[in-house]
């Protein structure tokens, strides 16, 4: 018995083992394994920052537009044009400049509370003053999944925020 435990392969192979010779197939085995997991991981990363970057431009853009829609806004529309259509351009506007594709982005304009909540709002009404309004902005995600790194886990990305508008006196 002690002749096989002690045989000259039996040694060989400690010795290979000891320099790690042997070792060399089994990093290459883990490496095959652990390297699509980690490129999974990168882009995931990478699409979870590229979402958060359109979300912040969103909420940006429909921000910028509440604050614009409480304001005395009368002096920044074009004549024949509503202050809803203006709100509703301007966010469009803002969300193509920031990169995001404007023209798919559906926007509505709705009283946040009491009896008419969730009706159309009218910004240029003033019997709406000092009233809550919504403002709603929504994007098809498959429209700003251009990359595809991953496969699409959101229907549609959107922001809303609710705005008091101001009552607007005039001071001549």
């Amino acid at each position: 018995m002690n002749s096989l435990r002690y045989s000259p392969g039996t040694a060989r192979k400690r010795e290979l083992r000891k320099s790690g010779v042997l070792r060399r197939g089994a990093a290459a085995v883990e490496l095959a394994v652990i390297s699509p997991l980690f490129v999974l991981l990168v882009l995931g990363a990478v699409q979870s920052g590229i979402n958060l970057d359109m979300q912040i431009k969103l909420q940006e853009a429909v921000r910028q537009a509440g604050r614009l829609a409480s304001m005395d806004y009368s002096k920044r529309v074009q004549p024949n044009q509503t202050g809803n259509q203006k709100v509703i351009q301007d966010i469009k506007n803002v969300l193509t400049a920031e990169g995001l594709p404007g023209n798919e982005a559906t926007v509505t304009i709705t009283y946040a509370e009491g009896a008419n909540a969730g009706t159309t709002f009218n910004l240029s009404s003033t019997a709406n003053d000092l009233q809550y309004f919504r403002i709603n902005v929504e994007i098809p995600y498959s429209k700003l999944n251009s990359t595809g790194l991953l496969p699409n886990t959101f229907e549609k990305l959107s922001a809303s925020i609710v705005y008091r508008k101001d009552k607007i006196i005039s001071i001549d």
